[in-house]
């Protein structure tokens, strides 16, 4: 019970209970680690301890803030816990499935599928501990590093074995025209489209290039390599660096999912919008979600901005934010049109290796059909990039959830539909079946993967460097071993900093530079969670982008750290739930002045401090 204060105890319902009293109960969450819990008496004495029938636990509560908080069930074999992210401010119900809680999810092909859960009113990340719930005692709730001393109402729990539905039981709506949440205030919100028009017309009268240094590719102007007219990397005076077409030192400032999409999931709770934006408003953005599903916010504030020519004037503005705040690299996800507009560098993911349909992203890549797909897919994609300059290379796929989990993934091929895979996975542990040959296995077949995949990209295009599977987390070793096969080792690191030990571990693994595909920090604020890192406040984002990203540089093999991402995700959740204050620009499209200022510092620096001439920032973020 360190860290929080109860103010009361009462007010909870059991099933079939009646209200025992008008007031809920409360807590405060504050110091490092804060948690509280109840036993099932204490909450109603009805409640059972055997939960293995229930599928769901029903929450009526309100959380004062937008940060997450760990729901725990304490049992007598162990404690299960989820991260529970709430809609702050009002009243919400929320359904919570307790499969999550029971076993480990299995669906998703990548780390944000596999743990990120929507939900109406809130959404989960499943990476906590599971198991059975046949013996419950208590419930729990733990915040880390609270901010600002949030509090969290409960006024009613109940078990349920058919889904009840999530809701906002307060005032409706919730969300503004702007796409802004509507029951928190904040110092710059959104009144009236006359004050943000201002604010827009302010920013494009003091929006100017830079001064750092950057030539037509965004490479050093005053150093000098041998030019072969693509990108290269070489490793010069210990440390490696990119080399732009032109010959000069290149370090990747990239920013990830620029895009004027930003889409939000409307069926089931179109009440909570005070105004939708117009239906055909998203028409003309590629390969997104029909708009009577989905809509962006984001896109009808850059409609208001900019008026029915709004793409190519905001293409526009992206390239001058760039060259004015020196970001040099198109990153991950963004929009197409970006890249063929031929002024910044650019990465490019690959798809069509049959990831998205095999089980934790492994494709069948026994099926003689999937070395066909897989040509098929680097033809249409890598041929006409081929003699293309402001390529910087090719991610070939994006934190793939089985490392670490080889023996999960071996059994759900076991028990799959009969495939390539599975008939040599049998025809391999007829020798053995043990958990080390099972994770032999899957090794071997991802090394196969990265064979045929790396030999399609280069005969299809042999100019660009191929920047590897974008990791997450800390892949097993041979897993790295096996990356050697890239050019550029890309891991996705969400830390304060990059710990060097990891960065010296990949590097003896790979012997490949490396680039990290995404880092972010954010702030419980404005209704959004705080993304996979926190901070305290905005100017605090903007000195953990400094500490981050220099710290970074100053390790001889890295070459690039690439943010994630362009706007904040909206405040009622993507595809999947996740709802980040982590944009460079909020929803109305204005940036985050701290954090852009603290960048651009950083940009002018990091040619000194990746050359070893000038030390790093050394200033830790506060967090809460």
């Amino acid at each position: 019970m360190r860290g929080i204060k109860v103010m009361s105890i009462l007010g909870l319902l059991g099933i079939g209970a009646s209200c025992w009293a008008a007031m809920p109960l409360t807590v405060t969450f504050e110091g490092q680690t804060a948690e509280h819990r109840w036993a099932l008496r204490e909450i109603d004495p009805s409640l059972p301890s055997d939960w293995s029938d229930y599928e769901y636990l029903v929450l009526e509560m309100r959380a004062s803030s937008s940060q997450r908080f760990e729901l725990r069930i304490h049992t007598k074999e162990g404690v299960r816990a989820q991260r529970i992210h709430p809609f702050a401010g009002v009243w919400i119900r929320a359904a919570v499935p307790l499969r999550y809680y029971k076993r480990p999810d299995q669906q998703g092909h990548d780390l944000a599928s596999l743990h990120n859960k929507p939900r109406l009113s809130f959404w989960i990340n499943v990476s906590g501990a599971v198991g059975p719930l046949q013996s419950v005692e208590a419930i729990g709730v733990a915040m880390q590093y609270p901010i600002g001393r949030p509090t969290l109402e409960i006024r009613s729990v109940k078990l349920t074995k058919e889904d009840p539905g999530d809701a906002v039981l307060d005032k409706l709506p919730v969300v503004d025209e702007f796409g802004q949440w509507i029951p928190l205030d904040w110092p710059g919100k959104v009144r009236t489209l006359d004050e943000l028009r201002g604010r827009w017309a302010e920013e494009e009268r003091k929006l100017s290039p830079g001064d750092f240094g950057y030539c037509q590719f965004g490479g050093y102007r005053h150093t000098r390599a041998r030019a072969s007219g693509f990108f290269r990397v070489e490793q010069i005076e210990g440390r490696w660096w990119f080399v732009d077409p032109d010959g000069h030192l290149f370090f990747s400032t990239g920013i990830d999912v620029i895009t004027p999409y930003s889409g939000t999931r409307v069926e089931g709770r179109e009440q909570i919008f005070a105004a939708l934006p117009p239906a055909d408003l998203s028409a003309g953005l590629r390969g997104r979600p029909s708009p009577q599903r989905m809509v962006s916010f984001y896109t009808w504030n850059l409609f208001r901005r900019f008026g029915e020519d709004w793409p190519s004037k905001w293409i526009d503005m992206v390239f001058r934010r760039m060259a004015a705040w020196g970001f040099n690299t198109v990153g991950n996800w963004s929009d197409p049109r970006l890249a063929e507009a031929r002024r910044v560098p650019y990465v490019v993911t690959l798809r069509g290796w049959g990831i998205e349909q095999g089980p934790l992203g492994m494709p069948d890549v026994y099926s003689p059909d999937w070395v066909k797909q897989v040509d098929q897919a680097a033809r249409e994609q890598c041929a006409p990039r081929r003699d293309d300059p402001y390529v910087l290379g090719y991610f070939v796929a994006n934190e793939p959830p089985w490392p670490g989990r080889e023996p999960m993934l071996a059994q759900m091929i076991l028990e799959g539909p009969p495939t390539g895979i599975q008939k040599e996975l049998k025809a391999f542990l007829a020798e053995a079946d043990t958990p080390e040959r099972r994770r032999q296995f899957i090794h071997r077949s991802f090394e196969r993967m990265l064979e045929v995949i790396v030999g399609a990209i280069r005969k299809y295009d042999p100019n660009h460097l191929i920047l590897g599977i974008r990791f997450g987390g800390r892949p097993p070793e041979e897993v790295l071993r096996a990356a050697r096969i890239f050019d550029v080792n890309s891991q996705n690191i969400y830390d304060y900093v990059p710990d060097r030990s990891m960065l010296d571990r990949v590097y003896e693994l790979t012997g490949r530079p490396i680039v990290i595909g995404e880092f972010h920090f954010g702030v419980p604020t404005r209704g959004l969670a705080p993304g996979l890192r926190q901070v305290r406040d905005q100017r605090e984002r903007g000195v953990a982008y400094r500490y981050y990203v220099e710290q970074a540089a100053a390790h001889p093999a890295l070459v690039g750290t690439h943010w994630f991402q362009w706007v904040d995700q909206p405040v009622t959740g993507r595809m999947d739930g996740e709802n980040y204050n982590i944009g460079l620009v909020d929803v109305t499209d204005l940036p985050y002045n701290e954090l852009i200022e603290a960048a651009k510092e950083t940009h002018r620096r990091l040619w000194a401090v990746h050359a070893g001439k000038e030390s790093a920032f050394n200033q830790r973020p506060q967090i809460q």
